[in-house]
């Protein structure tokens, strides 16, 4: 009989994905981040408990471009700054992403807020424009022209705040409590410059953003990167606490609010 490909894989196959995995080299991305100050009680209405607002009420968006060998790939991310237990870092409310293998690892072990999207990096000579969009809307776009290079950061370590759940069979809220995941990314850069120019945010009923405006632009800046990735379970979540939050993750709330019609299938 041909092998059945759905059917369960050996173990040896299983240690060579496993180590295939582990052995990626550096992947670079050319991407825009810009970063402002935004209202702090928009920033405090997004943020699930237990994190809470820094000292600074800032908003960031990253629109990249991945140079993976014959995978190329958009990614973005849209974040307030957040903090948990002396940790400061970025709470993401929304990552694009344009193919669906972005999305998978992401969503399912960290918990990322990853969607289908589509994710623009464009230069011609010194103007820079990047945006995110989805359902024919660039909900946030990024505009400018390239003002000089700035000199290259040590690298560093940052931290993403995520949490990772399983809506309830039922509808009634979760399968099991939710986790608090911190992200940790080693980035290094090897090209920076400084962008002059804005960030527009326009109105979606999808990734409302347009809720989080720009009261001062802090930067923009291009830049050429790379960065490894590792996540641990922090503490477990209030499931109560955190069910008014969840449908940041969806388009439709009833995807996780309304129980399945009996005898569906």
């Amino acid at each position: 009989m041909a092998r059945v490909r759905y059917g369960a894989r050996t173990e040896a196959e299983i240690a060579a994905a496993r180590t295939a995995s582990s052995r990626l080299p550096d992947i670079w991305s050319t991407g825009v981040v810009a970063i402002w100050e935004t209202d702090p009680d928009a920033v405090a209405a997004v943020l699930p408990p237990p994190l809470k607002p820094t000292g600074r009420p800032l908003a960031r968006v990253n629109i990249s471009k991945v140079d993976l060998p014959g995978y190329p790939l958009g990614a973005g991310s849209f974040a307030v700054a957040a903090a948990h237990d002396g940790v400061e870092g970025w709470y993401p409310l929304v990552m694009p992403m344009t193919h669906e293998r972005a999305l998978v690892g992401g969503r399912e072990v960290f918990g990322e807020p990853k969607k289908l999207g589509e994710v623009v990096v464009e230069r011609d000579g010194l103007i820079v424009r990047a945006f995110l969009a989805r359902h024919g809307i660039a909900f946030v776009e990024v505009r400018g022209a390239v003002a000089g290079e700035l000199p290259l950061p040590e690298p560093v370590q940052k931290t993403d705040f995520y949490f990772k759940f399983l809506p309830a069979v039922d509808g009634s809220g979760f399968d099991s409590d939710p986790v608090l995941v911190h992200c940790l990314r080693n980035e290094k850069v090897r090209r920076l410059e400084r962008i002059t120019g804005d960030v527009v945010l326009r109105e979606s009923m999808y990734d409302p953003v347009a809720d989080l405006p720009v009261r001062r632009l802090v930067e923009i800046t291009l830049g050429e990167k790379t960065s490894d990735q590792r996540g641990k379970v922090v503490e477990r979540v209030d499931a109560q606490a955190l069910l008014p939050y969840i449908h940041q993750r969806y388009d439709d709330p009833a995807q996780v609010l309304d129980a399945p019609p009996e005898g569906s299938a």
